[in-house]
């Protein structure tokens, strides 16, 4: 009697999937402390808040010579890839930004852009030939009403008097914070706002102002 020929198991190896421990691990010198979660989806007919928030090591932004350096970099990327910075506020250790964008890829490219001109702009000013200048990736949040616009605008026309605590009682109520697009050279390099919530919807909105 013939013996019927046994099939063999063919065991092929695998790939995809969730592994313990796999994909790029963390750098032991980084600074970030924002999880690398997807980002909220986004549409054409919502401003962003951004925020660019600086590394330990790099002088403080709040001076001058800083101040130069941000003006020349917005001057040059405040408008790239069909994104539009239309207002900030420099504090001493990050900046706010309010953005317009046609989409997340476009904002990716301005804002790596715009953080490369900064950095550049930043290691030459503290005389240093490379470095790190930012301490994590850009944070946004979409603001998606009248009353979240609102309140975003006034973070940034207000944020200086937050930071500085008790001594902002001491500021008159006409002063205009050198370091936010509401004083005239920092608003000479950036563009007019387009977007019907940044231009108009942003003043319908009722109730006290508040921190977003």
């Amino acid at each position: 009697m013939v013996r019927k020929p046994k099939q063999l198991e063919l065991r092929m190896p695998t790939w995809g999937g969730k592994r313990k421990n796999a994909g790029r691990k963390r750098s032991p010198d980084s600074t970030s402390t924002i999880p690398h979660r997807s980002r909220t989806p986004m549409t054409r007919r919502s401003p962003l808040h951004v925020t660019m928030r600086m590394a330990p090591n790099v002088y403080s932004l709040r001076s001058k010579r800083s101040l130069r350096v941000i003006e020349a970099s917005l001057r040059a990327g405040a408008v790239r890839f069909g994104v539009l910075v239309v207002q900030t506020s420099i504090q001493g250790n990050h900046i706010h930004l309010l953005v317009e964008a046609d989409d997340a890829i476009s904002l990716g490219r301005a804002m790596k852009g715009l953080a490369i001109r900064i950095a550049r702009g930043m290691n030459r000013m503290m005389g240093r030939a490379g470095g790190q200048v930012f301490a994590e990736r850009y944070h946004t949040h979409l603001l998606r009403t009248p009353t979240e616009v609102r309140n975003a605008i006034h973070y940034l026309r207000h944020n200086h008097r937050h930071h500085l605590g008790e001594r902002a009682a001491f500021l008159p109520t006409s002063f205009v914070d050198p370091y936010t697009s509401e004083a005239e050279a920092l608003a000479k390099v950036l563009p007019s706002p387009t977007l019907w919530l940044l231009t108009t919807g942003w003043l319908r909105a009722r109730g006290p102002a508040r921190a977003p």
